[in-house]
């Protein structure tokens, strides 16, 4: 875990992969626990016994927004600020999903710092973002993490 003082810290670290999350399974229940939330149930989420018949791979796959979701949670793994106020997801930015996540899978995050801006309410951060399926050559998303981080008070 990479352990910086200050938020403006990342930009020593711009360019440079900070880390990797551990290996977090993608579990049906998850997937029908974001389906419920999110509205969306289509059958490649929900249905295993349609998917083993109908998907290629015969298994159900996660929602591409409840991959990206995962982010804030598995970057608490990845990089720590000491000094600061609250933090903020700012949002993203070129988000991609390249691969399908199946159920049963497991992915992780892994962070490389682009840049961090001073802003009127603290330090702007953008961190590029993979998330990876393991054994998978291809990630199942990509995108520009953008966190605002208010100065210590």
């Amino acid at each position: 875990m990479l352990t910086v003082d200050h938020a403006m810290d990342f930009n020593a670290h711009a360019g440079r992969p900070i880390g990797s999350s551990q290996w977090f399974a993608i579990t049906q229940k998850n997937i029908d626990d974001f389906a419920r939330l999110s509205g969306d149930d289509n059958w490649m989420h929900t249905d295993p016994v349609r998917a083993g018949r109908d998907m290629p791979g015969g298994r159900t796959i996660a929602h591409g927004v409840y991959i990206l979701s995962l982010i804030p949670w598995l970057q608490r793994e990845i990089f720590e600020i000491r000094r600061r106020g609250r933090g903020f997801n700012y949002g993203y930015e070129r988000v991609r999903f390249l691969a399908p996540v199946p159920v049963g899978s497991r992915v992780r995050l892994t962070m490389t710092p682009v840049q961090a801006t001073s802003q009127a309410s603290g330090t702007r951060i953008e961190i590029d973002s993979t998330v990876e399926i393991e054994g998978s050559d291809k990630p199942a998303l990509v995108a520009r993490s953008i966190i605002l981080i208010e100065d210590e008070r």
